[in-house]
C-alpha cells in the first residue's frame, strides 16, 4: 500500500522540479518594461471602454426617441 503513495510523491517532486527548471529558462521582461506595457494596456482599455459607452448612450437615446418618443 506504500507504493503508489512513494512514486505518487516522487512525481510531484519530479513535477515542481521540472517546472523550476522551465521558470529558470523564461525571459522576464525588465521592470521598465513592465510599467509600460502595464501603462499601455490602461490606456486602451479605458479608451475602449469611453468609445464602447458613447456608443451604447447613442444607441439608448436612439431606441428613447424612436420607440418610446420621449
Amino acid at each position: 500500500m506504500t507504493k503508489p503513495a512513494v512514486k505518487k510523491r516522487a512525481s510531484i517532486f519530479r513535477f515542481i522540479g521540472e517546472t523550476i527548471a522551465e521558470l529558470k529558462k523564461v525571459t522576464w521582461l525588465s521592470r521598465r518594461e513592465a510599467a509600460y506595457l502595464t501603462a499601455l494596456v490602461l490606456i486602451v482599455a479605458i479608451a475602449v471602454g469611453i468609445i464602447l459607452g458613447v456608443i451604447d448612450y447613442g444607441f439608448s437615446f436612439l431606441v428613447d426617441k424612436l420607440f418610446i418618443g420621449g
